[in-house]
């Protein structure tokens, strides 16, 4: 028998596509524990229907691209299809359902005020203060934004093309010399963004972007109830974007 070389983990015989069809179906539980992963973080602001969907796109291309020769599994390759996939399909949103999005703006506004006045992080009651609500009216509009995420931190121009400043950070194929120093300066004022923070509100975004724990996870190693946590979680990403919007000027890093 001769040999070949075998480009995708099924046969080229007359059952490759029953073999395909097979290997789709077995890594479709997979799609959607990605999925719903994803979708948790983004507190409801895109459906987790619409992220499987996306999702088995991606499987779909890990089975049809996926190389025997890679010397990793077909599970693994096809989790990192998978999730750049969905992540794509998402890059740029904000994480706020529309009707929400002045609110935002507001709170922002808000943040940006009293820091400048008592120069230092504000709490809940000054930010609270300055919208003219009590603490726990500025906790539910806490509530409404709550799917504000890291990646929101984008610069919106005024015909509402939006600008994400993130990018820097995402994207490192792009390694001119004038990227890779603006990469490097937005992660340093992230960097002093988050070392501003109160320590509750710092390790909140630590537990939750860089070590993956769900909010309930989190609001247990706390003791405090998940949408407290939720707040917290939103609050945190607030002060970033004020912080980050005050030092880096809306038209750097437009192109």
């Amino acid at each position: 028998m001769g040999t070949h070389v075998q480009t995708a983990p099924y046969s080229n015989d007359g059952d490759q596509s029953k073999e395909r069809e097979q290997l789709i179906l077995d890594h479709l539980p997979q799609v959607r524990w990605i999925a719903s992963r994803i979708c948790e973080k983004l507190s409801g602001a895109v459906s987790l229907e619409d992220l499987v969907s996306t999702g088995i796109v991606g499987l779909i291309n890990a089975v049809d691209s996926f190389d025997p020769s890679y010397n990793v599994k077909l599970k693994t390759y096809a989790e990192y299809k998978i999730r750049g996939a969905i992540l794509d399909s998402i890059r740029g949103l904000d994480g706020v359902p529309g009707h929400h999005r002045k609110k935002l703006r507001i709170i922002d506004t808000a943040i940006f005020a009293v820091e400048q006045r008592v120069m230092r992080p504000p709490t809940d009651e000054e930010i609270a203060k300055e919208l003219g609500l009590s603490t726990e009216e500025y906790r539910r509009w806490l509530d409404d934004v709550r799917g504000v995420t890291l990646g929101s931190l984008d610069v919106v121009s005024d015909n509402g093309e939006g600008v994400s400043m993130l990018r820097y950070l995402a994207d490192k194929s792009e390694d001119e010399p004038g990227r890779m120093f603006e990469r490097a300066e937005l992660e340093r004022i992230l960097e002093e963004a988050v070392e501003r923070m109160p320590h509750q509100e710092r390790m909140i975004l630590d537990l939750y972007y860089r070590q993956e724990l769900t909010l309930r996870e989190i609001g247990e190693i706390f003791d405090l109830h998940i949408t407290r946590i939720s707040q917290l979680k939103a609050q945190a990403v607030l002060r970033l974007r004020t912080y980050v919007l005050r030092i880096w000027p809306t038209e750097r890093g437009v192109l």
